[in-house]
């Protein structure tokens, strides 16, 4: 649960819940009876952690404080949904704001970690508000009190409004530009008819980064005209119907970075943006978000520490800030980040504890998430959406939601995509890319993640209002809603310098049911054009020769595999064999290798030293990153590769260098660098 592997213990016993926080809310009535269940679920050296269920059995307690003393010398570590303080062997967990109330016969839950030494024996008795709980019925409640409000989004009810805010698209590389304008990161001026597209394809809430430091004058104030054009564009995406999410941006790496060693200006800066926006929108209505930062870093802080208190200390002054401006911010969702918006235990810990301690319960959590690093940029041999891209993907969505939706604070995926995109969507083989979409999609909507699609305009076009990847788009589309079949590939290769032989693939239905094998509106007939045993489609030989055609290189057939729910999955019939590459000369500026493909794919390329070594970039492994060390160009038959992949390579040693192409073929060239000059051979 908190990124370490425990062995669970059998322990159920009298049950407390903790929080870590700053604000302590004073108890306002007892209980006249009570009930606690405390359970240890994890145990390892040193260290347990520890469920806490407190059952009122009593009239309604508005204000709660359980009191405990431990056995054995335990001492509470960190704390969530109560605020836990200690004094020797006497510990004290005060509630949180959102959860105060404890109806008659309604239970609170609270948890925490903790260190032990020697044994780890549970509290024998608590007290709730000064009554021991016995587990004795109190007298029960004489009037029962229904309150009801309507209205979307409902202050308070923040799960509620991030819920709805699903799904959501960022206005990225725009308002966020570092330049003179918007327009300054190469996307044109926004339109209302941009934002009108956007919500036609079924989004729900916008993003829209702001970047502010290149629009500030003497002490800080706001140029007019920008403050004018962000407000302009908020105004026509509240009328469009969006929950919308505005913040401080690239800020973040331009100068608050430097608050180790400036905290005064820096803290002296960011209130000064915040409190000219909770001036200039405090009266904006309820779908109108703040997002404090995006993606905070420190530079030259002394460690974790320190960067979770800087962070704190932003965060705190943010909700301040905003809260105290009154109108509609005082009720205003405010969301939060971690640190780097981190999905790591360590980073959503102190953004609970901070959460925690203000005790508000307008508030959300944020973090991006952009792939299993290897997967996401195609290195180190990440050409797969395999299993452990997807356990990276799990494992990160499951601590989001362990950490903070399951204890009542909604969390919204500001930012996700695929870092490969920043370069092209080709950078990721097309069917792993699908994969990934598909499983993010369907993992996010389980743990009841609220997603935000990076879109710096390599997406949707911002004037044709056309999809750059329709079929990557259908796939996102569809799993905001429901689960689509998959299968191991969406590649079939037959070599055309072979006999033509039945292919196989794994179909991976995903919880669907398979349904049929197309090609275009034609239905394949099963049995004899296809076969299915358990989850392998098979292609028989003479289906083979039928759909290949005349076996000229390349794609020869397109076929589609239906499932009950969900989009078709694409499979292409490729004829291809084994690719010829020529020798070259050129210069470390410019060399690129001859490459007859003969309709086979790169998929990705290894470097290595004569003794063995890795050569080039990320010499930690031996295979390149696709785009930033090698790329292919299937137009004009070459594989490019890069000045970034030769600035890392020893001059006058020799490379050898392995593409590694889809179809599984393999094929060795050798380069060597000296000077600026190049040469290649087989």
């Amino acid at each position: 649960m908190f990124g370490r592997r425990f062995a669970a213990l059998a322990a159920g016993f009298v049950s407390v819940a903790a929080s870590v926080g700053l604000a302590v809310v004073a108890p306002a009535a007892a209980a006249p009876g009570c009930k606690v269940d405390y359970a240890v679920p994890s145990q390892w050296n040193g260290g347990f952690t520890a469920n806490v269920s407190v059952k009122n059995l009593g009239e309604r307690v508005d204000g709660w404080r359980l009191t405990w003393t431990w056995p054995s010398g335990q001492r509470v570590t960190q704390a969530w949904n109560a605020t836990v303080t200690s004094s020797g062997a006497d510990a004290t967990a005060v509630n949180a704001g959102y959860n105060a109330v404890i109806e008659s016969n309604g239970s609170v839950s609270f948890g925490f970690n903790a260190s032990w030494s020697g044994t780890n024996a549970a509290p024998p008795s608590f007290a709730l508000n000064g009554v021991t709980c016995t587990g004795e019925p109190g007298t029960p409640p004489t009037t029962t009190t229904t309150t009801t409000t309507t209205g979307n989004p409902v202050p308070g009810d923040a799960m509620a409004q991030v819920a709805a805010m699903q799904p959501g698209w960022n206005l990225g590389n725009t308002l966020d530009a570092t330049g003179s304008d918007e327009t300054s990161w190469g996307n044109p001026r926004v339109t209302e008819a941009l934002l009108d597209n956007v919500k036609a394809q079924g989004f729900k809430s916008i993003r829209i980064p702001v970047t502010w430091g290149q629009h500030q004058g003497q002490d800080h104030v706001i140029e007019a005209a920008y403050l004018n054009r962000v407000k302009e564009v908020v105004g026509w995406a509240l009328a469009d119907g969006f929950h919308v999410m505005i913040n401080i941006h690239h800020d973040s790496w331009q100068w608050i970075a430097a608050m180790p060693s400036n905290r005064t200006g820096v803290l002296t800066r960011y209130n000064a943006i915040w409190t000219q926006l909770a001036t200039a929108f405090r009266d904006s209505p309820g779908k109108l978000v703040f997002e404090s930062v995006n993606e905070p870093q420190f530079t030259g802080s002394s460690g974790d520490a320190q960067n979770a208190q800087l962070l704190h200390e932003l965060n705190a002054s943010f909700r301040d800030i905003v809260r105290r401006s009154g109108g509609n911010n005082a009720t205003r969702l405010l969301v939060l980040p971690t640190l780097h918006t981190s999905s790591d235990q360590a980073r959503l810990d102190e953004l609970a504890t901070s959460i925690n301690g203000f005790g508000d319960a307008n508030l959300a959590a944020t973090v991006h998430y952009y792939g299993y690093w290897p997967f996401s940029v195609n290195v180190a041999g990440g050409t797969r959406y395999d299993a452990t891209a997807q356990k990276d993907l799990t494992d990160s969505f499951d601590r989001v939601h362990n950490t903070f939706v399951a204890r009542g604070v909604p969390v919204i995926l500001g930012e996700y995509g695929l870092l490969g995109f920043d370069r092209h969507t080709g950078t990721i083989e097309q069917g792993e890319k699908l994969k990934f979409f598909e499983h993010f999609g369907h993992y996010a909507r389980t743990k009841k993640i609220t997603t935000m699609l990076w879109d710096n305009g390599q997406h949707l076009g911002r004037t044709s209002f056309q999809w750059s990847d329709p079929e990557l788009a259908a796939q996102i589309k569809s799993s905001w809603t429901t689960r689509s079949g998959t299968a191991s590939s969406d590649q079939v290769f037959s070599a055309r310098s072979s006999a033509v032989t039945a292919k196989t693939i794994t179909l991976s239905p995903n919880g669907t049911t398979f349904t049929g094998l197309r090609q275009g509106t034609t239905e394949l007939v099963r049995g004899t054009d296809y076969t299915i045993s358990g989850d392998q489609l098979t292609l028989p030989a003479a289906a083979m020769t039928r759909l290949s055609g005349s076996r000229a290189y390349g794609t020869n057939a397109v076929l589609t595999a239906h499932f009950s729910a969900g989009v078709p999955w694409r499979v292409n019939l490729i004829t291809h064999d084994t690719p010829v590459l020529s020798a070259a000369t050129g210069t470390t500026g410019s060399f690129a290798i001859p490459t007859t493909f003969r309709g086979d794919l790169l998929a990705t390329m290894e470097a290595k030293y004569a003794d063995g070594s890795n050569a080039g970039p990320h010499n930690w492994t031996s295979f390149k990153e696709f785009d930033r060390a090698f790329a292919p160009n299937y137009t004009t038959g070459a594989t490019t590769l890069t000045p970034e992949f030769f600035a890392e390579v020893n001059d006058n040693a020799r490379v050898t260098l392995t593409f590694h192409y889809w179809s599984g073929a393999t094929v060795t060239y050798y380069v060597t660098k000296s000077g600026s000059t190049v040469t290649g051979s087989l």
